[in-house]
């Protein structure tokens, strides 16, 4: 797929069903991922990637984090136990912030960001779909100790990877000179 078509048609994917990525197909994800800016080479992106059966022990994760810190909410919990199923395959993304007097955490967790972007478009470019969510389930310091992360672990949010299906999203003309200033 020509780079440029790739980056201005990816959009966020409405529903995923199977199949999703060989195993092949996801080392040139992750490669493309591991591509993304890095400052100091500090390599602060992680990944943990679940499908098939693996989706139950993520939303036993998901359902047992919101039953200790929600726990009056059952509308949450039920939602949380059942996120993981939306789609084949979930990636969690994940930024293991290091101790850097040049680069402060903040930096790493958009490198993370720039990875999650590089593994959408190079789903895309293969002819997968994947959404990004976050929520309650991320960005939540209280979230890591579920997946048994260290404190310098932040979980920045989650890829619902699969084969697109259905209507693509409707995405509204962007006019650029709303978003740029020439000088």
């Amino acid at each position: 797929m020509d780079a440029i078509k790739n980056l201005i048609n990816r959009k966020s994917a409405k529903k995923l069903e199977l199949p999703f990525p060989t195993k092949e197909e996801m080392n040139i994800v992750y490669e493309s991922a591991l591509r993304a800016p890095d400052h100091a080479w500090l390599r602060p992106t992680k990944f943990l990637e679940f499908k098939g059966d693996s989706l139950k022990k993520l939303s036993k994760i998901f359902e047992d984090f919101a039953k200790k810190h929600y726990s009056d909410d059952e509308l949450f919990i039920e939602k949380a136990r059942m996120a993981p199923f939306r789609a084949p395959m979930v990636i969690v993304l994940i930024t293991e912030v290091k101790n850097h007097p040049k680069v402060p955490a903040i930096e790493q967790m958009l490198s993370t960001g720039a990875a999650a972007q590089n593994i959408l478009l190079a789903l895309n470019a293969q002819g997968y779909g994947g959404v990004w969510k976050t929520g309650k389930l991320a960005l939540n310091d209280n979230i890591t100790k579920f997946f048994n992360l260290g404190e310098n672990h932040h979980i920045l949010g989650y890829l619902y990877i699969g084969t697109k299906t259905g209507e693509d999203r409707k995405v509204p003309e962007i006019n650029i000179e709303d978003f740029v200033v020439r000088h």
